[in-house]
């Protein structure tokens, strides 16, 4: 009987995951003529019988041929005898992390006739497998209580009367350790670690007993290297709280927060574990600011604009505050634009910010012609990962002529509410997710618009991931116009057009639509896109 506890546990496992990892290490790493060996068209071929799936590709990973064993394309004689006096130990090995300690391996040597060849036949009677009879997982410790930790105990995958199989054995326990340390736990261990084999009778005694220690809490933060930022708003890329418990997802949460603010090149986020007074744990954030401003010119062509020039100018840190203020210019053959916005953010929420935005357009795609100039004030919420809403006041006038409609200006005052969510597994190439908005709009002469309405516009879309890299795509746009007035009375941009690279496909911009006694598209109240692609 082999009896363990702690460094004698890893005595007796550790030499067999080390054989398989160093096994598969030497097999990639070994010289062409070996790999070769290993297939068909090689001197030498290994072919192991007796076998499940699982189990033969663990043994055939295991047999690794050593390098003097084929010279110059042939087999040496005395190479392959040792090579296969060591096959019975290696598959041995081989099969005691799945559960078979009584395994027995034959071997014959073949000569293949009229090739050349060698090989080597590998007979496996695995035996039965080693039961655990007994399987003790324990909590100990201020941590013993936590429901997450208490829930990998009950879920632990070594059972008693199953198959012991050292790699879930290994798995559970890392997941068991890995979730106290996420939970808080720094210090937590195995106070002990016991495995009673018996192979003669097949059969294992498992006792596991974790002691979490103390939870550390997250305590003060220092942040250096960003002097002209307000520590106001520095703090609010912070994603814990201190006297919360400490965890190393919040602090690499943390570090993504600062990057992805477009604000600082560099992050250096280091907790002071080793420091910890009262199981409290100090964090440094050492920071380095990327150019404050930035003048970023643009050439392309779209199917929509045509060929088109742009130029954004961005400053991420006006008046020393954190705010952000950004101006662009776009001059493309069916579309002109020149807009700006002044982004002041919220201090509770890195995702929460108000948004003052100005800008003049001019549209020409050939339906219809537009001049417009407009302001609006936004208040931006967030609701948690992915998820915004808003509310926001617009203040619109407008110039424009359409299908045989004489030339008109209009002047709208439009208040609204938008709400978005999304949920990519790839920002810049998911392959699974979905994202969606909705907005809502309306407008009263009473307010000061020079027609009324309520209007409800909708968009989303859907990636699925399927065999063989494919994806299907599904889109679908849509909106709806209630209005106290004809529609002809509706500013064009307030009219719904379809057709365009993000419309119907196939289609010029803003092509489709209903057509008037003349026959030209006039725009419509309602629209209803959809597509599918893979």
């Amino acid at each position: 009987m082999l009896c363990g506890k702690g460094s004698a546990l890893a005595y007796w496992f550790s030499p067999l995951r080390g054989m398989i990892v160093l096994s598969l290490m030497v097999f990639w790493l070994m010289p062409a003529d070996n790999v070769c060996a290993a297939k068909k068209n090689g001197p030498l071929q290994v072919k192991v019988e007796g076998l499940d799936k699982e189990l033969k590709l663990n043994v055939e990973a295991a047999l690794v041929l050593p390098p003097g064993l084929i010279r110059e394309g042939r087999v040496e004689p005395r190479w392959l005898d040792r090579f296969t006096r060591q096959v019975p130990s290696l598959v041995s090995g081989a099969l005691k992390p799945y559960g078979y300690y009584n395994s027995k391996t034959v071997t014959r040597v073949e000569q293949v006739n009229g090739k050349g060849k060698v090989r080597l036949i590998v007979i496996v009677t695995k035996g039965d497998p080693v039961l655990a009879q007994s399987v003790e997982v324990l909590l100990d410790g201020p941590g013993s209580e936590e429901a997450a930790l208490r829930e990998l105990v009950g879920a632990f995958p070594v059972v008693a009367g199953k198959t012991l199989r050292q790699d879930h054995y290994e798995q559970a326990k890392g997941a068991l350790l890995a979730r106290s340390v996420d939970l808080g736990y720094l210090d937590a261990e195995f106070a002990e670690q016991e495995i009673l084999l018996d192979p003669q009778k097949n059969r294992a005694d498992i006792t596991l007993l974790l002691e979490t220690g103390p939870r550390f809490l997250f305590g003060e933060v220092h942040i250096e290297g960003a002097p002209e930022f307000p520590e106001r708003f520095l703090n609010r890329y912070i994603a814990f709280k201190p006297d919360r418990p400490f965890t190393y997802a919040k602090l690499g949460q943390t570090q993504f927060n600062f990057l992805n603010s477009d604000r600082f090149r560099e992050v250096v986020v280091t907790p002071r574990v080793a420091d910890a007074i009262d199981n409290r744990v100090a964090t440094d954030i050492r920071l380095v600011p990327s150019a404050r401003r930035r003048l970023r010119p643009g050439i392309g062509y779209g199917t929509d604009t045509g060929p088109r020039f742009s130029l954004r100018y961005k400053d991420v840190n006006l008046f020393r505050l954190g705010h952000e203020f950004s101006a662009d210019l776009m001059v493309a053959a069916q579309r002109q634009e020149l807009s700006a916005a002044y982004l002041i953010p919220g201090y509770r929420n890195i995702n929460s910010y108000t948004a003052l935005r100005v800008g003049l357009q001019r549209e020409d795609p050939g339906t219809y012609e537009s001049q417009s100039i407009s302001a609006e004030l936004e208040r931006i919420r967030s609701f948690g990962r992915g998820t915004q809403g808003s509310v926001f006041l617009r203040l619109m006038q407008e110039e424009s002529q359409v299908a045989g409609e004489d030339r008109f200006r209009s002047q709208m005052v439009i208040p609204g509410v938008r709400y978005s969510r999304r949920r990519l597994d790839d920002e810049l190439r998911p392959r699974k997710g979905f994202q969606y908005s909705l907005e809502v709009r309306g407008a009263h002469q009473s307010l000061g618009s020079d027609t009324g309405l309520l209007q409800a516009v909708a968009s989303g879309n859907t990636v699925v991931s399927l065999p063989g890299k494919l994806l299907l795509i599904t889109r679908v746009q849509g909106g709806t116009t209630l209005q106290n007035e004809p529609i002809t009375e509706l500013p064009v941009s307030l009219r719904f057009f379809a057709g365009g690279d993000q419309s119907v496909r196939g289609y010029a911009y803003q092509a489709l639509g209903p057509r008037d006694d003349s026959g030209k598209v006039a725009g419509g109240k309602h629209l209803l896109v959809g597509s599918v692609e893979l």
